[in-house]
């Protein structure tokens, strides 16, 4: 099956128009407060922003004055017009603009992007002047700023950041803004922000209890609460299932490491910057773990493999500890403990493909049980021009990177090509999922890897008696947990479907007189392994039913005189859906089938 051609964002009419809307609104800017001092505004998905060094903080009062001179330049159908230029003459426009200035000292030198990073090759210096603007930049844009729709353009806020990213530099002002092709356009993307808002996992982690991060306990360390333990249990009962059924061997790993471990692996050398500060134990240093592999190759050493025993593939639930940035953290998404579902296959040559291909099988058969039944797919391959930074055989990137091809050709499953996009240690797919919003989120990886097993010197004793290197696949299904519950939290905006869901059913007596024949229905459906709350308060029943609707569970239970004489119970939705008196043994059923098939109600 032919690839998925990629899309280049910055090819598209939407970049070019959001680049120059930057620019417009940096124009604005510095016309309303003349000492400021301008940065970078790039586009970002779905918008732009640009960075300021002002002598006052803006406020939104400030915003609507900025938009309004947005719209009068946009009507001016001023050309943007390219000029290169020598680094010289750059510093004469820029002498009085510091942050332009170091970024033209950072091109003359030898070339670096604007935050600093090296470029494969020394750049041209060029500006793009507009009106009365003009500003240091690769481009592209418009052809003029009348191609721009002014109501199609909508700043949005201002936040703080650092120059460069770097908490050492300057804090600016960065005013975020998003441009469209249409105002109709705008409009959906305003309606997707506002109900994003509604679906936002930690507003709704706080109203239906399920965690909370709090500042006694750490920035980025998640306190799962009972609901919210109820959910994650649930996941990994699943994804253990799935595992035995499908041929793992679980292990478990600990918390530390000694150094020697992350200097044998390389992560000292290559992510040091993620990992903790090192903890002194008996004059050694050991290290918080930032991944789960390393000790997954001690495992397999343990004992001389042979060719019979492989394929094997170990699988753990193991939390993990990652250095974040304060401002880089976002409830349960972004966090600085989590817990990995990781897994690692060791397999001969011959055994590849039924691998990947198993492999792949697994992954969506189980994205599928929690909706998501139409993931997107990138296959990321090395650089074929910078073949030096690569670990492994060319024969062996040459070999892995086909199977994968090959496994997704054969699932009938479009990709985009990811020229580039492949880590050091092996080219890999990415899985992305889809939500009720429309999102794209990556979560599970397929990843071959070169490394590791050379690190560790993994071998098996081959029918000829030798020792071979087995091919080493990582895989990570959730991800994260944590931030796959998020994922959850949002794309079902809170209603899980049934066999997520804490609390399945709620029990709500008309009058106390009903509570023996409501504890004895509650003793069934328990027994029934349904998760079942009594709502035991002297609450009038429609407040009752509303507080349960609210806390989004599926089921309510309604018992009065006429359901104890008939052994049945009232049953409501949280849709509000009103289905009459039902037999408490049909209830029971009917409960169970949702839970079993996964689909919801």
């Amino acid at each position: 099956m032919p690839e998925k051609k990629q899309e280049r964002y910055q090819d598209s009419d939407l970049y070019r128009i959001r680049h120059s809307a930057a620019h417009i609104m940096a124009q604005a800017v510095v016309e309303m407060i003349p000492d400021a001092k301008y940065t970078i505004g790039p586009p970002v998905e779905d918008g732009f922003y640009y960075d300021f060094d002002l002598p006052r903080s803006l406020t939104p009062d400030d915003l609507e004055v900025i938009e309004k001179r947005m719209r009068q330049i946009i009507a001016g159908h001023y050309a943007f017009e390219k000029e290169v230029i020598s680094a010289d003459r750059a510093r004469q426009i820029f002498e009085d603009q510091p942050y332009k200035l170091e970024l033209i000292d950072g091109l003359e030198e030898g070339g670096t992007d604007e935050y600093g990073n090296p470029l494969q090759e020394k750049p041209e210096i060029s500006i793009y002047t507009h009106d009365s603007f003009v500003d240091l930049c690769r481009g592209p844009h418009v052809d003029n700023t009348g191609k721009i729709n002014p109501s199609a353009v909508k700043l949005m806020s201002v936040a703080g950041a650092y120059w460069r990213g770097d908490e050492h530099n300057p804090m600016l002002q960065r005013i975020y803004g998003t441009a469209w092709r249409t105002k109709e356009e705008l409009d959906n993307y305003l309606n997707r922000l506002a109900e994003a808002e509604k679906r936002d996992h930690r507003r709704l982690g706080q109203e239906l209890d399920l965690f909370s991060i709090q500042p006694e306990s750490g920035a980025g360390l998640v306190l799962l609460h009972p609901k919210g333990a109820t959910i994650r249990t649930t996941m990994e009962d699943f994804w253990r299932d799935r595992h035995r059924q499908g041929g793992y061997d679980f292990v478990f790993s600990p918390h530390i490491g000694r150094s020697m471990l992350w200097e044998r692996s390389g992560h000292l050398k290559w992510y040091q910057d993620g990992m903790y500060s090192a903890l002194d134990i008996e004059d050694e240093k050991y290290y918080l773990k930032p991944m789960n592999c390393p000790f997954h190759m001690l495992i397999y050493q343990t004992k001389l493999r042979s060719y019979r025993d492989l394929p094997m593939r170990y699988a753990e639930l193991g939390t993990v500890y990652r250095f974040e940035r304060s401002g880089t953290l976002h409830g349960m998404l972004r966090v600085r403990g989590f817990t990995q579902d990781d897994a690692h296959i060791f397999c001969r040559p011959d055994q590849m493909m039924d691998e990947i291909n198993r492999v792949l099988d697994f992954c969506l058969s189980i994205l599928a049980a929690y909706g998501f039944d139409q993931p997107e797919m990138e296959l990321s391959i090395r650089d074929p021009l910078d073949p030096e930074k690569y670990a492994g055989k060319v024969s062996d990137w040459d070999m892995a990177e086909e199977t994968l091809a090959a496994a997704l050709d054969a699932h009938d499953l479009p990709y985009m090509r990811m020229e580039g996009e492949a880590v050091f240690y092996g080219p890999k797919i990415d899985i992305k999922i889809i939500d009720a919003l429309g999102r794209r989120w990556q979560v599970s990886t397929i990843q071959f890897d070169f490394n590791l097993p050379e690190r560790f010197n993994l071998t098996y004793q081959g029918d000829d008696g030798e020792p071979h290197r087995p091919y080493m696949v990582h895989r990570a299904l959730y991800g994260s947990i944590e931030r796959f519950m998020a994922l959850l939290i949002e794309h079902y905006a809170g209603a899980f479907p049934v066999w997520l869901a804490p609390v399945q059913a709620t029990i709500i007596p008309i009058a106390d007189r009903h509570l023996a024949y409501a504890r004895k229905v509650r003793d069934e459906l328990t027994q029934a392994a349904i998760r079942v709350e009594l709502d035991e308060r002297g609450e009038r029943m429609n407040a009752k039913i509303r507080d349960s609707q609210l806390q989004k569970v599926p089921y309510m239970l309604i018992v009065g005189d006429r359901e104890i004489q008939d052994n049945a119970v009232s049953l409501r939705l949280r849709t509000g859906e009103d289905l009459g008196s039902v037999d408490l043994a049909q209830t029971i059923k009917r409960i169970n089938g949702a839970i079993a098939d996964k689909k919801g109600l």
